[in-house]
C-alpha cells in the first residue's frame, strides 16, 4: 500500500469515527450503528462527502436537518477537513436540507417553503433530556444489579461513580456517555457532586426512586420501539430499492415479506420518528 493510500484510508477512518459520535436525536443511537450512513468519500482537497439515507421518504424534516448538521459539525472538527458535505438521499426535502446545511442556514430558512420559521433549539433540548434519562436509567439499573441499594445510589458522588468498573461491555460503553451529559448540563463537575440527579438538577430522593425509574422506563421503551421500527423500515426499504427481494426478512408485522408490513406501519412512523414539520 502506498503512503498516499494509507493516508487516505486513515482519514476515511477518522471520518467514520466522528460520524459514530453523531446520534439520531430521537433514538440516542449512533447514525452509523443504525445504518443511516451509506458512504464516506474524501477527495484530494480534503473535502468530505457523507451520503446518508433514512428509513422512509417522509421521515421528519427537522430530525433529518439535525442529523445532517450534526454530521457536518462532527466531521468539520477534524483539523485536516476543508469542507464536510452531508448529502441526504431519497427524502422528500433532501434538496432543501442539503442546501441549507451546506450554506449554514437555519432550519426555518432552509425549509421556509414547507414549515414555519424558527430554530430547532427546543427540539434539541427535548431530545437531550430523553437521552440523559435513558442513559441514567441504564446506569442506575446496572448499579442495582451490582448490589448497590437506592440510598447509596442517590448519595453517590462523581468520584465514587468514576471509580466503579462495570463487567458488561455495553454498560462500560454507556458510562462515559452518561457522564458526558452530566458535565454538558453542568449537573456534576467536581468529585463531590452527586452523580445522579434529575435533568433539571434536582436531588433524587430515596423514596422517589421507584416512581422515578418507572417514568424513565417509559422513555426507554418508547425509544427502543422507535429504534426497532426504524431499523426494520430501513432494511425493508433498501432491500426493495436494491432489488434483493428474495432475501427479505419479515417486516414489523412478521408477515409475508411482500411490503405490506411497511405500508401498514407508515402512519405510525409519521406519529413517532416522523413527527410533523415544525
Amino acid at each position: 500500500m502506498s503512503a498516499l493510500q494509507h493516508q487516505h484510508d486513515r482519514k476515511t477512518g477518522e471520518v467514520w469515527e466522528r460520524l459514530a459520535m453523531v446520534t439520531d436525536p430521537e433514538l440516542d443511537e449512533s447514525v452509523t450503528e443504525l445504518g443511516f450512513v451509506e458512504q464516506v468519500s474524501v477527495d484530494h482537497d480534503d473535502g468530505v462527502e457523507i451520503v446518508f439515507r433514512l428509513p422512509t421518504y417522509w421521515c421528519s424534516a427537522n430530525f433529518a436537518f439535525l442529523m445532517a448538521d450534526d454530521m457536518r459539525r462532527a466531521v468539520s472538527s477534524l483539523p485536516w477537513v476543508r469542507e464536510a458535505r452531508p448529502q441526504l438521499r431519497d427524502h422528500m426535502v433532501a434538496e432543501e436540507i442539503n442546501k441549507g446545511v451546506r450554506e449554514g442556514m437555519s432550519f426555518g430558512d432552509a425549509l421556509k417553503d414547507f414549515a414555519a420559521g424558527g430554530s430547532l433549539d427546543e427540539l434539541r433540548e427535548k431530545f437531550r433530556r430523553k437521552a440523559f434519562e435513558r442513559r441514567q436509567e441504564t446506569m442506575i439499573l446496572a448499579l442495582r444489579g451490582m448490589g448497590y441499594e437506592d440510598p447509596a445510589i442517590c448519595r453517590m458522588d462523581l468520584s465514587t461513580f468514576d471509580a466503579i468498573n462495570f463487567d458488561s461491555e455495553e454498560i462500560a460503553r454507556q458510562k462515559p456517555r452518561y457522564r458526558e451529559l452530566l458535565v454538558e448540563r453542568n449537573l456534576a463537575n467536581l468529585a463531590g457532586d452527586r452523580a445522579f440527579v434529575t435533568y433539571d438538577g434536582c436531588t433524587i430522593k430515596r423514596h422517589e426512586m421507584v416512581s422515578y425509574l418507572q417514568r424513565l422506563r417509559g422513555v426507554r421503551i418508547n425509544m427502543e420501539f422507535n429504534s426497532s421500527l426504524c431499523r426494520g423500515l430501513l432494511a425493508v426499504r433498501y432491500r426493495e430499492v436494491d432489488g434483493d427481494r428474495s432475501s427479505q426478512t419479515p417486516g414489523p408485522c412478521g408477515g409475508c415479506g411482500s411490503g405490506c408490513s411497511a405500508q401498514a406501519v407508515g402512519p405510525a412512523v409519521m406519529k413517532t420518528h416522523s413527527a410533523a414539520l415544525v
